[in-house]
């Protein structure tokens, strides 16, 4: 297994397409189910020795959890009394998928209700509809679940430095995204106006660290980072290395590091992390988090083992 394999975005556009819809029907299942967390933490999956998790959901008394096995490439649903259902994930279409998600689930005596469309994916065709998107291909999901893997240890890494308010690293289903986010302690309010998904998730001073396969608008898996609110003149301060960049992004500034430049990098995972702390540190001067106070660096707090 190499480090960083490539993954080409136009190789497997169509598998991501097909497999992100699969992701969104089950996160709005677990969406559903789930306690509320702050900053929306219950929703995203996360990682797995073979794949994707909701984690344990539903209520004490009706637990049951759903699992993307993408070794076997199975969608397994348990439940906490023992019982289970497996459906195959090839050679499905997002339609079918979609049925035969919701009969294992009403086989196990689960019910949810979703707003059965996808979010954020350029069309509307409500899953149980959509027969077009039904590509999936097994070796090219097994290598995205392995970079995920890769990259969320090197998340955790960077994550460890930080010793505030800190999320998981989580894979967000609607964005497709793995991220974690340091908060800096300054609570903002987002104005009234604004969605009430953003306005969770940025109801606090954020700089948010994670990693993307790319989209129409950039088509390369990269590296990012960003603080929200964005402060004035980010986009000027300094990252490492020099062929990081801050980008335009819907009205803001994503830090960016391109995952191919990263790959050719004689250390890769330093790499990474020299981009991350550069941007975290441009983020931190700006707003004035206390970076020095919250740092906790390679996990330590302990004064005596500093």
């Amino acid at each position: 297994m190499d480090l960083f394999p490539a993954m080409p975005y136009d190789e497997w556009i169509a598998t991501k397409e097909t497999f992100h819809r699969f992701c969104q029907i089950v996160g709005k299942v677990r969406l559903a189910t789930s306690v509320r967390r702050n900053h929306w933490w219950n929703v995203p999956f996360h990682l797995t020795g073979r794949g994707l998790t909701t984690r344990p959901t539903g209520t004490p008394g009706d637990a049951f959890c759903v699992d993307f096995d993408l070794v076997r490439h199975r969608l397994i649903v348990d439940r906490l009394d023992g019982r289970q259902a497996e459906i195959p994930l090839i050679g499905q279409s997002v339609a079918s998928f979609h049925a035969d998600f919701f009969a294992a689930l009403a086989g196990l005596g689960i019910a949810a209700e979703i707003n059965a469309v996808p979010f954020d994916l350029g069309d509307t065709i409500p899953f149980a509809e959509d027969t077009g998107h039904a590509a999936y291909d097994p070796a090219l999901i097994t290598r995205y679940w392995q970079i995920l893997s890769q990259v969320a240890l090197v998340l955790e890494r960077y994550a460890a430095d930080f010793c505030g308010k800190t999320s998981p690293v989580h894979h967000f289903w609607h964005t497709f995204d793995l991220a974690v986010t340091r908060f800096t302690g300054r609570v903002v309010g987002a104005k009234p106006e604004v969605d009430p998904v953003t306005r969770e998730a940025y109801s606090w001073e954020v700089i948010s660290a994670g990693f993307w396969f790319g989209d129409e608008e950039r088509p390369w898996p990269a590296f990012y980072s960003y603080t929200a609110p964005e402060p004035a003149g980010l986009e000027k301060e300094p990252l490492w290395p020099d062929w990081a960049a801050w980008l335009p992004s819907r009205g803001s500034h994503l830090a960016v590091l391109r995952y191919d430049d990263v790959r050719a990098a004689d250390d890769p995972v330093a790499t990474v992390l020299g981009f991350l702390d550069s941007a975290y540190a441009a983020g931190a001067r700006l707003t004035g988090c206390d970076a020095v106070r919250l740092a906790s660096p390679a996990g330590v707090t302990d004064p005596y083992e500093a």
